[in-house]
């Protein structure tokens, strides 16, 4: 299991934990709970979030708003419906990033990158050629992803 996988898991049995002690918790189950950290992150539910962080996802299939923000809203960004045309762009800017969205790919700059609470000068993006979707689960991607995971929560598109 991905250290990502283990941070949700653990947020969710700190909320159910906490539900309990203040006698809220009710039906709440620590599945419910699963599915709300998963949403509160960018994800549809716990096994949307299991199968990206967990590096199970093929290519084409949903990724989740994960790697975006709302704050990001007013910054110019380069969108694409396939990859190989967000690659091509890509190549054609050195100091640009790839990131995933849902079915889709974007292009952005390092302030954008900032915003989710990542480094966009960690070594780690070299390694994988600034490109998120071609470093997909491997350890340069798992580096930025828990980088994202650990960041404020308002910069998450809410549930």
């Amino acid at each position: 299991m991905t250290a990502m996988l283990t941070e949700l898991k653990t947020r969710a049995r700190l909320r159910l934990n906490a539900a309990r002690r203040g006698g809220e918790a009710g039906e709440l189950r620590l599945r419910d709970c699963l599915n709300g950290v998963a949403c509160e992150v960018g994800f549809a539910h716990w096994e949307h979030a299991r199968k990206v962080l967990g590096g199970e996802a093929g290519a084409g299939e949903d990724m989740g708003t994960f790697w975006h923000a709302p704050r990001t809203g007013i910054l110019l960004n380069l969108w694409f419906a396939r990859y190989e045309e967000a690659r091509v762009a890509l190549q054609a800017d050195a100091q640009a990033f790839l990131l995933p969205y849902r079915r889709q790919f974007f292009l952005v700059q390092d302030h954008f990158v900032r915003e989710l609470g990542a480094d966009p000068g960690d070594a780690v993006w070299d390694a994988m050629g600034h490109d998120l979707v071609r470093g997909y689960g491997g350890a340069a991607w798992e580096v930025l992803a828990m980088q994202r995971l650990k960041a404020a929560r308002s910069s998450f598109e809410p549930c």
